[in-house]
């Protein structure tokens, strides 16, 4: 073997330890970068040899160095709650202390965050306790309104339901649940439509519906002028608008709680009323209806709902009764909101355009569901009127938006209204709008704009001026 010279080992060793000071160095200088700065390099690099044993006496026992990854800040006071505490600490053994006035500033920093945090804290726990409170309050009055209602107003009906007590407690909305019992009530049966009724329509429509399904061509000869065309084009309408009604809820779908009930409901009302029929927006009355009744209930509610005179002009397609209640829809508007009223005109914005949708679904599909409800709420205690007073509380609750949008845009704000409307902020527009035009009322508006329309038709001059 070939000797080598103690010189050259010297030197190779001499040059390892440069190399390590090198990178130790070099790995100072960047932890030392985190503070902003490089102070210059003191030559404070200790023995390898030393680490171990100075770390052995500072714990009182053997042990190997502390790994990378291990908390080493054993020597702390405490232990910092967060990052904003670091802002505290001193700053490690080999980097120069912070300057006392920087020490200062950087502890009123801290203690700023942490006065700060509290309040946050203080704020959050108020509102939740506010929350809370609000809940409370909301549920202990729903209670006593139930207690009211059950005991005191629903047994004695038709005395009570026009005083001013019951009035006011329906306004704030029927606790969901006595709903069902006080819709059927104020709906009524005018019909006199019987449970038995309901399932001979409902036997009737599941025939008709598995004559359909095997290809029978049977003529029902009950329907005359209805073709078996027409129905089987409506049974389909209902089975594709079953899917649509409420989808995000889910239960009306194919193979959902209510599906089976909606299809019930629709398909016997087509048997009960041919000459009505199945019309598109229908789904979303009955849907409503059988979230707050019984199925039959539901079905005689839905009846005697379509058969008021403003539902069945609209659902018969009346061309001149819609256009009459459009009018006097006008009337009211033009009284009430004049600068959107003249909006609208300029922009060509007829009430066909929003109102439609809003009185063939009853509220139901233009807005959150619990606030319909509310809305079908008072329609059940004032009828028809009110149906034009909620769409005139939605034009003036967002006329500041609408009188700065163009047709467009118009139509599509009020086919979609926004899902977060608060119920007592939309029930104060309501209320603010007035259902009286030159001391007529809405009822002898609507009578006047149906005397004209008919003098009209007559050809007589009209009386309108």
């Amino acid at each position: 073997a070939m000797a080598v010279s103690p010189a050259l080992l010297l030197m190779d060793r001499n040059l390892l330890a440069r190399k390590q000071n090198a990178r130790l160095d070099k790995q100072n200088d960047l932890g030392w970068k985190l503070f902003g700065k490089v102070p210059l390099r003191e030559n404070v690099q200790k023995d390898s040899k030393k680490m171990p044993k100075e770390y052995e006496d500072k714990a009182g026992r053997p042990s190997k160095p502390p790994s990378p990854k291990q908390n080493v800040r054993k020597n702390l006071d405490f232990e910092p709650l967060s990052t904003t505490a670091l802002i505290l600490e001193d700053r490690p053994a080999n980097l120069p202390a912070k300057p006392a006035e920087e020490a200062q500033k950087h502890r009123q920093q801290y203690e700023e965050m942490v006065v700060q945090a509290k309040k946050r804290e203080l704020k959050e726990a108020q509102r939740r306790k506010k929350q809370l409170e609000e809940r409370c309050k909301l549920e202990e009055s729903i209670g006593n309104a139930v207690l009211t209602w059950n005991n005191e107003i629903l047994p004695n009906w038709e005395t009570m339901r026009c005083s001013r007590k019951v009035r006011d407690l329906w306004w704030q909305g029927v606790p969901p649940s006595v709903r069902g019992r006080v819709w059927g009530l104020a709906i009524g049966n005018e019909l006199n439509i019987t449970h038995e009724l309901f399932d001979i329509c409902l036997a009737r429509a599941k025939e008709r519906w598995r004559s359909f399904s095997t290809g029978g061509s049977e003529a029902e000869n009950e329907d005359v002028g209805f073709s078996a065309a027409d129905r089987e084009a409506s049974l389909e309408l209902i089975k594709l608008d079953i899917s649509r009604t409420f989808p995000n809820l889910c239960i009306f779908q194919q193979g959902g709680p209510y599906h089976d009930t909606l299809h019930s409901i629709l398909g016997a009302y087509t048997c009960y009323r041919p000459d009505v029929g199945y019309v598109q927006g229908m789904s979303f009355i009955a849907a409503v209806l059988i979230l707050n009744l019984d199925t039959a209930d539901a079905f005689i509610a839905f009846s005697n709902l379509l058969n008021k005179p403003c539902q069945m002009a609209f659902f018969r397609v009346d061309h001149g009764l819609m256009l009459t209640y459009f009018a006097a829809f006008e009337v009211f508007f033009e009284e009430n909101l004049p600068k959107l009223f003249a909006h609208f005109k300029k922009n060509n914005l007829t009430p066909d355009i929003y109102l439609i949708d809003w009185i063939f679904t009853l509220y139901s599909k233009s807005l959150p569901l619990d606030l319909a409800c509310r809305v079908w709420d008072v329609f059940c205690r004032d009828g028809e009127e009110f149906l034009f007073r909620t769409a005139l509380g939605i034009l003036r609750l967002f006329e500041d938006i609408l009188t700065k949008m163009d047709f467009i845009h118009v139509a599509q704000f009020l086919t979609r209204l926004p899902e977060d409307l608060p119920a007592e902020e939309f029930f104060a527009s309501i209320a603010t709008v007035q259902m009286q035009s030159r001391n007529k009322k809405w009822a002898q508006v609507l009578t006047a704009l149906q005397k004209d329309s008919r003098e009209t038709e007559r050809g007589s001059p009209s009386l309108r001026h």
